[in-house]
């Protein structure tokens, strides 16, 4: 057993090893395309249509990285993975990053050797009912079925919120968000629980949303964010810096519509660097000094496609609360560019 252990743990280092020497930006480029794991389908963040054609607001994430590491933001295989299959695609090196209503959590982190590089959507689960079930609380759930995602981080607080509550419920277990809003509709549990922002994009494909409310408390703290294995720093730099070019350009008022205008004539140092008119920062993460530039052009700033996607304008209807920028109250803050 000694021996047996001995060599599973030189397994383990070589296979830590072989991580930490991995070359993502090099197998993305070799391979012509960037393979990003997205949700099987949620409107408004990642959901294909008719015709197989992506879009939402995680998907904006994959075509920015695309644009900034191979110059074409339609270069990307999206790849659906479900609550209990998304972290697997991603250490098995079936994906190169994961866009996919994530929470970054502890053991996510460390004990999955996963790498969380930015939030992208800051949220809290909610809870929602039909409106005739005459509930105006999650605190009048006690004794309510519950339909809720196996796999996710919705589990635990749920169990931790109706405890600490005195409250009892019987867990409906679902294997995706298509297969909870099916089990709710049919009736098969009183509530649906995941991400508010979540409920607010399932809500919105039914046919009858002002049917549905989503009561008002956030339970939890889920800092939904964008991942990518442990051990590869440089490719973890790339998307980490992509997604906050997306930010900054909203911060300095640069757009899918003027970026090339100010590119030119913009005289805020931060917005040069930003879009490579000044110093080289693509130079220090392996790619060339446009990179940013084609990734803010690939569906805009931050601001537009939340606007385009999940914003008040959609029928998602989310407002930006502390998705706004840091100026506006906020929690959106880009490091700078320097």
């Amino acid at each position: 057993m000694r021996h047996a252990l001995f060599l599973g743990t030189i397994a383990a280092g070589a296979l830590v090893a072989g991580i930490a020497s991995a070359d993502t930006l090099s197998d993305v480029k070799a391979r012509g395309e960037l393979n990003c794991g997205v949700n099987i389908g949620l409107v408004g963040f990642a959901a294909p249509d008719a015709n197989g054609n992506w879009s939402g607001f995680d998907i904006a994430v994959c075509k920015a990285v695309a644009a900034a590491v191979l110059g074409d933001a339609s270069k990307v295989k999206y790849v659906p993975t479900s609550g209990q299959t998304r972290f697997t695609a991603l250490s098995s090196g079936e994906v190169d990053l994961l866009a996919r209503n994530s929470t970054w959590s502890f053991s996510r982190d460390t004990d999955l050797k996963l790498d969380f590089v930015a939030v992208n959507y800051y949220d809290g689960q909610g809870f929602m009912v039909r409106k005739d079930l005459g509930v105006t609380s999650a605190k009048e759930l006690d004794g309510a079925t519950v339909c809720i995602q196996t796999g996710t981080t919705t589990e635990l607080n749920l169990a931790d919120y109706f405890k600490a509550n005195n409250m009892t419920y019987q867990p409906v277990a679902i294997d995706t968000n298509a297969e909870g809003e099916q089990q709710y509709l049919a009736g098969a549990c009183d509530a649906y629980t995941t991400d508010a922002s979540g409920l607010a994009a399932t809500r919105a494909a039914f046919a009858d949303p002002s049917n549905h409310i989503i009561l008002p408390e956030i339970i939890s703290k889920e800092p939904l964010a964008i991942a990518v294995r442990h051990g590869d720093n440089n490719w973890a730099d790339i998307v980490r810096w992509t997604f906050y070019a997306l930010v900054a350009a909203e911060e300095y008022g640069v757009t899918s519509a003027n970026i090339e205008e100010l590119a030119k004539s913009s005289q805020n140092p931060e917005v040069q660097r930003l879009l490579g008119t000044t110093d080289d920062l693509g130079k220090m993460i392996g790619l060339d000094k446009d990179w940013s530039k084609r990734a803010i052009s690939a569906s805009g700033n931050y601001g537009e496609i939340f606007a385009a996607t999940i914003g008040e304008q959609t029928p998602i209807g989310l407002a930006r609360g502390l998705n706004a920028q840091w100026t506006q109250g906020g929690l959106m803050y880009a490091p700078p560019f320097r």
